[in-house]
């Protein structure tokens, strides 16, 4: 049956529709504002998987170009290959708040995918797809516990906008992506321009307060469609062997947790784990779950630890940062570079420059893109001790990479005042405990490094909660094993200034805004810390980007000269470019700009450039080749491709009967501009040069 419900967000009306279109998935809505259009389907609710301990959970999003009635521009003419980068992000941006929704125990195989149909390229569709996936999951016989709303927040001129256009966006302070249930946040993902933490805080809450509608039409839909929900018994808990694991366990556990070295706490739990198995189990056959009992024993005993005796693993206080490690110029050939080592997290960053030319260009539903700043995030596998296949960036790699370049991009320079497209490659060496927060440290210093005149530093925390009925904890610089065990992952990017980039996952119903406004202050103490250690590094950015660095000059021309630097089919610039090894890029005002290796070639460049594109100055003088002799005179070569005429009556003093009893063709001979008109005509004299006898 056919059913549609709608409400105002933002001053947009959004509608959700079911029942017309892809009836046979477990869920299927249409979500709509304006003339952007998503379909969203959920399928799921099948036999458990029994191989798998975890919930098998895909989430996709596809943006079809059909949508914005354009064919995609590759060879094949179609969507083809690995979603690109924004495809990925909006996948995160479902699967997070929707995966702690699930119930314990819950193991089919579950999909949920989202396309966009119709884009009207000025609604996104990205929070749209948010908030269908969770009706979907609603409506159909899937067990979840939402529903949830999604919606981006803007902040323009002061006022904060709720879910604004493209265009409005472009002069938004803020671009954050809130996602909500009735109870509190789960989910937030964007970026800032240096607001402070009370400015983040309110457009946050303001956007949970105003996203509530969407929640009132899910609910109202899946009381008039939704499926019944297919019961999931949660695993009984065999209380009597946990506390056999939990009594031959105490004292091993007490060293497991005090022990600081990431590795040595990982062979330390394996050794306990093999001890309790053999006391309990000799025979090993109920070795597997001795093992998850074990596993749960560790997490309570740790959480527990921390909210009730305040102490952290490795004895660390709550708002502790531990000991950094700050290094520039790592990398001898690298145009910037640092090693950034916090804990047992080490980030090893570097910043090349390029031309305009090696700008990113993404196809996308608004067009084609050129991307000036590039932030590549690498996971390799021996950073956590592992040894396996390296494959192209993980969804992950994608997320994290993403979070350190909005981060950053707040604090560049603008591309007239620094041209050069710039790359920044972080490298995980180790990892301990955000990652993504030591690409965004060593990013900024590597940035200095290179000579990039950034705004100013920029460092991130990753934050922590744990939360046991009314105790919590909120842990500054969580390890590893603090996000595992805990129930927010909250990573917060600024500088000294304010915010610049932030993302919170939540495992719990949600965060209240008196917890997530005392982890932003307390954020903010540890991210001022970090710079300040980041400083004794590097504090600003060098005078000059480095020597083996490409130079970028800029020499305007006449636009009537273009043709002579581009030459015919382009024969002089191809020249110019393979005798200097240089990237020289002209455009329709005249503009030259230039990037050359280094600044012997730059100059010799800049000279060749001005000498073919020079124009004849009145009273100038000019050593010039006499090129044509005519009866009326002889027409000499002054500048590359630019003669003037010598009239007969110009060549002396003394009257000249014939031209060739002065000059002949091939002399070289000083000359005198005495005159342009209006049609670039040259008049040149010799005679103006010489004494009078």
């Amino acid at each position: 049956m056919f059913t549609k419900v709608e409400t105002e967000i933002g001053g947009k009306i959004i509608s959700i529709e079911t029942g017309k279109i892809a009836k046979q998935a477990s869920g299927s809505i249409v979500i709509r504002s304006g003339e952007t259009v998503v379909l969203v389907t959920a399928v799921g609710a099948g036999k458990a998987r029994p191989d798998v301990d975890f919930l098998p959970l895909t989430i996709e999003y596809q943006e079809k170009l059909a949508s914005v009635g354009r064919i995609p521009g590759n060879y094949f003419r179609r969507e083809i290959g690995r979603p690109s980068d924004h495809e990925v992000l909006t996948c995160r941006i479902i699967d997070r708040p929707m995966r702690p929704l699930f119930p314990k125990g819950y193991r089919a195989e579950t999909q949920v995918i989202a396309t966009v149909l119709s884009a009207d390229q000025q609604i996104l569709p990205d929070v749209l797809a948010l908030t269908g996936a969770s009706c979907a999951l609603s409506l159909s016989n899937i067990p979840f516990d939402g529903p949830v709303a999604g919606g981006r927040i803007g902040y323009i001129d002061g006022e904060y906008v709720l879910n604004p256009t493209v265009k409005e966006l472009a002069k938004s302070a803020m671009d954050i992506v809130v996602a909500c249930t009735r109870k509190a946040i789960v989910m937030v993902e964007g970026k800032a321009d240096e607001l402070s933490e009370d400015e983040v805080l309110s457009g946050i809450f303001y956007a949970f307060e105003h996203l509530q509608p969407l929640l009132d039409i899910q609910e109202e839909l899946q009381k008039s469609c939704g499926k019944p929900k297919v019961e999931v018994v949660a695993p009984e808990i065999n209380e009597e062997l946990l506390a056999k694991v939990k009594e031959v366990a105490a004292a091993g556990m007490e060293k497991v947790f005090t022990t600081s070295d990431k590795l040595e706490r990982g062979g330390v739990y394996d050794a306990l784990k093999d001890e309790v198995i053999a006391k309990i189990d000799p025979e090993e056959e109920n070795k597997n779950e001795i093992s998850e009992l074990l596993s749960s024993f560790k997490k309570s005993y740790m959480r527990g630890k921390i909210v009730n005796e305040e102490i952290r693993i490795g004895g660390r206080k709550y708002n502790e940062i531990r000991d950094i490690n700050c290094e520039t110029q790592y990398l001898p050939k690298a145009h910037g570079s640092a090693l950034f080592t916090r804990g047992e997290t080490q980030a090893l960053v570097s910043t090349t420059l390029g031309s305009e030319r090696d700008k990113q260009r993404v196809e996308t539903l608004n067009g084609e893109e050129s991307i000036r700043f590039m932030l590549h995030y690498n996971f390799p596998p021996y950073c956590v001790g592992e040894a396996r296949m390296l494959r192209g960036p993980s969804r992950r790699d994608v997320g994290h990479g993403t979070l350190a370049t909005r981060g950053l991009e707040a604090v560049l320079p603008k591309e007239e005042d620094f041209p050069y497209s710039i790359r920044v490659v972080s490298e995980i060496l180790e990892s301990n405990g955000s990652s993504s927060m030591a690409s965004v440290c060593g990013g900024s210093m590597a940035l200095m490094d290179a000579g990039v005149p950034i705004k100013r530093p920029v460092s991130g925390i990753a934050m922590g909660l744990i939360k046991e009925g009314e105790k919590i904890a909120i842990l500054s610089d969580i390890l590893g094993d603090e996000d595992h065990l805990g129930d927010m992952d909250f990573k917060v990017v600024g500088t000294c200034d304010g915010i610049t980039a932030l993302q919170m996952d939540i495992k719990i119903d949600g965060v209240d805004r008196e917890i997530m406004g005392t982890a932003l202050n307390q954020a903010k103490e540890g991210r001022i810390h970090i710079l300040g250690e980041m400083e004794k590094g590097i504090s600003t950015a060098r005078d000059a980007v480095a020597e083996h660095a490409p130079k970028y000059m800029v020499h305007k021309i006449n636009p009537d000269k273009i043709r002579d630097i581009i030459g015919p089919g382009g024969k002089i610039i191809k020249e110019l470019s393979a005798e200097f090894d240089a990237k020289i890029e002209v455009d329709d005002s005249g503009l030259i700009k230039m990037f050359a290796l280094n600044g012997e070639l730059a100059d010799a460049l800049v000279a060749k450039v001005k000498a073919i594109t020079a124009e004849a100055e009145v009273g100038a003088v000019y050593k010039g080749i006499v090129k044509t002799i005519k009866d009326f005179g002889a027409f000499v070569e002054i500048l590359p491709g630019t003669d003037g005429l010598v009239h007969i009556s110009e060549l002396d003093h003394k009257r000249v009967t014939k031209v060739t009893d002065v000059v002949n063709e091939g002399d070289e001979i000083e000359v005198k501009v005495l005159d342009v008109d209006n049609r670039g005509r040259i008049r040149l004299s010799r005679k103006a040069l010489l004494e009078k006898e």
